[in-house]
């Protein structure tokens, strides 16, 4: 018989809220964002969530739970730690239904939180829940729950702005929505007709909005930290900007296989080819040894660059197996229809070229020209090869 995990979770919570031995002595017990003891009880555990410590952070949390069973908080967390389970690897569903579970719980806390007691913490809750379930549902393609999740997050959070005197973490929120409500208007311009009905965002507020977030907040720190980096490097092509905060999260949390992926990335962007390929072997004898986030996609990533830098100084039997093995990666978490995969084809191309092989290398080109997109750079690149050769 299948255990419905977040059923069970679910009356754990509701249970918590009626049975628990410990009770709020007073109001001040429900404004726990401001609680700094609170903070310096939970900083150990979020530390060794954000560094993939997942079991030990899980085991504080769990004792969160047991002081504070009446609100959303440690559920929350929780959540978040089944969400950073995630991350590495989008296309693994493994920890989907914790994670749906305790933000379905936490859901149910907020709402009591929000009608009974503290209006202002309640929406936080409520906005932050509704947001990252949005954020799953969006990444499996479940678009129409999504937009559910996404209206529901919009709606609690009118309640946090303004209230940033209250704890710096209700401007987190405000901070996505001022530059996501911007850049779908001006990158899907066919959901502009859907945009009235929310509110113009500003793309320059939410960056800025975004950095004080990172500097003063707590609980919201690291998670606006990892969206500052991915909006400077992608979308405000300030890629030094992005490098100093991937430099910073990779130093605080390095057996974070997400933030070491990026910041390689960033590297690798830059040029500085001597520090990716020690962050690269680095990687590829984590995923080898198992350890916790490291698997098959981080493992493109490296083995990739590791290729790259190895053809350039023309160690190409090196290179030659490094893109191999990316390739490998690729095709066992079913990553074929990515640029990494593309491009180590064509480099093996490439390769073969030089060697004075043109069969070999026109195969390649074939490959990369059946199985990518026609308006895929690596697509162009390798059926403009096949046409000189």
């Amino acid at each position: 018989m299948k255990v419905d995990v977040k059923n069970i979770v679910l009356l754990v919570g509701i249970l918590a809220i009626k049975f628990a031995s410990g009770q709020p002595r007073d109001s001040l017990d429900y404004n726990l964002l401001q609680n700094p003891f609170i903070q310096i009880e939970a900083t150990e555990a979020i530390n060794s969530m954000y560094n993939f410590e997942f079991e030990r952070s899980n085991s504080h949390f769990n004792y969160l739970k047991k002081q504070y069973p009446w609100h959303p908080l440690p559920y929350l967390l929780t959540s978040l730690n089944y969400w950073w389970r995630i991350v590495p690897n989008y296309e693994n569903e493994e920890w989907d239904e914790q994670f749906l579970a305790y933000i379905d719980t936490t859901q149910v806390l907020a709402k009591r939180l929000y009608k009974d007691y503290n209006e202002i913490e309640g929406a936080f809750f409520l906005a932050a829940s509704y947001a990252f379930e949005g954020r799953l549902y969006s990444e499996r393609g479940w678009y129409r729950k999504a937009a559910v999740a996404g209206r529901n997050s919009l709606k609690y959070l009118k309640y946090c702005r303004g209230h940033e005197a209250y704890s710096p973490e209700l401007l987190f929120g405000d901070a996505l929505f001022n530059y996501y409500a911007e850049w779908i208007r001006e990158n899907y311009p066919w959901l502009r007709p859907l945009m009235w009905v929310f509110p113009r965002g500003d793309k320059k507020k939410g960056i800025e909005q975004l950095e004080r977030v990172a500097r003063n907040a707590f609980y919201s720190r690291t998670e606006a930290q990892y969206y500052l980096m991915r909006l400077l490097a992608s979308e405000e092509n300030d890629v030094q900007g992005a490098l100093q905060v991937a430099e910073y999260l990779n130093e605080s949390f390095p057996n974070n296989a997400y933030f070491e992926r990026y910041y390689m990335r960033l590297l690798y962007q830059r040029g500085r080819y001597t520090s990716v390929e020690k962050m690269g072997k680095k990687m590829l004898m984590k995923i080898d040894s198992n350890q916790v986030g490291y698997e098959e996609n981080s493992g493109r990533y490296a083995a990739f660059y590791l290729g790259h830098i190895h053809e350039l100084r023309t160690r190409y039997e090196i290179a030659r197996e490094y893109y191999h093995l990316g390739i490998k990666y690729a095709e066992k978490i079913g990553a074929t229809d990515k640029g990494y995969y593309f491009y180590s084809l064509v480099h093996l191309g490439r390769i073969a070229e030089k060697e004075k092989d043109k069969e070999l290398a026109k195969s390649y080109y074939k490959r990369v020209k059946k199985i990518a997109d026609r308006k895929h750079a690596a697509r162009k690149e390798a059926k403009r090869r096949l046409e000189k050769l």
